[in-house]
């Protein structure tokens, strides 16, 4: 695996590596890597010759409150996690050598981001988009790879992508789960004992919901509603949110059709956890 720094420097080893018809699969991360991105570097190994992961935390994307600052940084385990996972490029630039002094122009978002967690993180999105037209110019990627975890995030690179027409194939990769079916998150580690045994029971909610669906159920606020009792019932967790939409487009529904989303927020004490399911009712 070979570290780059330089933008320049990456973009040309890897259109050098194009010219030779080598496909590239790109995961982007802010570092701090675990078992949910590995399974984004694996696939992508299996799917391409070449695979890029950048890891840059970028100061675009974090809120007024959000501490830039003290985002968790370890790039000597990313280094082995990403070599482990079959990485053949790690780019890793500065904030300086992506955005200069300031960046003059920047990418707005125009929907797809005014619920669900971007209904409380305004302007996040925008950065997330931002610095992924900077590094989709960079690296050129035939495919990139996300996880349907941050469903929202998707939803939003769809946009991007589509709406750009940069000529990169979106991969979608399944949430990778606990045994019990937890959503793994570094935020699960701020879960207490008691917590933890609680927090699976967010992807029973959708389990549950998913079955009603499949047992004829059309009607989003009686699902929604399954989903808010079983949650209610079974943990102490506040609930944020439980919604129901069109996706990728995030579009309220009031009956079930089409591609659906079911996405839920709930907060323990120090911890908030998200969970999503998809279902195709074509």
């Amino acid at each position: 695996m070979k570290t780059y720094t330089s933008a320049g420097e990456l973009q040309q080893m890897l259109r050098e590596e194009k010219s030779n018809q080598k496909s590239i699969g790109y995961v982007a991360t802010m570092g701090y890597l675990h078992e949910g991105h590995a399974t984004l570097m694996e696939k992508a190994r299996k799917e391409n010759d070449i695979v890029v992961l950048s890891i840059f935390v970028n100061p675009l994307q974090f809120g007024p409150n959000e501490d830039f600052e003290t985002y968790p940084r370890d790039l000597v385990r990313d280094e082995n996690v990403a070599a482990n996972a079959g990485v053949d490029f790690l780019f890793y630039p500065t904030v300086q050598e992506m955005y200069g002094e300031e960046p003059s122009v920047t990418v707005v978002v125009q929907s797809r981001t005014d619920c669900l967690c971007g209904r409380q993180r305004p302007g996040h999105f925008d950065g997330v988009a931002t610095v992924l037209t900077k590094f989709f110019n960079i690296i050129l990627p035939d495919r990139a790879y996300f996880g349907k975890k941050d469903a929202q995030q998707v939803a939003v690179i769809d946009g991007l992508i589509k709406d750009f027409n940069f000529p990169i194939q979106l991969i979608a990769v399944d949430t990778v789960r606990e045994e019990d079916g937890l959503a793994k998150s570094s935020r699960n580690v701020y879960l207490s004992d008691s917590e933890r045994m609680e927090a699976k029971e967010l992807y029973q909610s959708l389990l549950r919901a998913a079955k009603a669906i499949d047992s004829g159920e059309s009607n989003a606020e009686t699902v929604r509603a399954l989903i808010k009792e079983h949650i209610e019932s079974h943990t102490h967790g506040v609930i944020d949110y439980v919604e129901v939409y069109q996706y990728p487009e995030l579009k309220p529904l009031e009956t079930l059709s089409g591609n659906i989303i079911i996405a839920l927020a709930v907060k323990f004490k120090h911890a908030r956890l998200i969970d999503n399911m998809t279902i195709n009712m074509k």
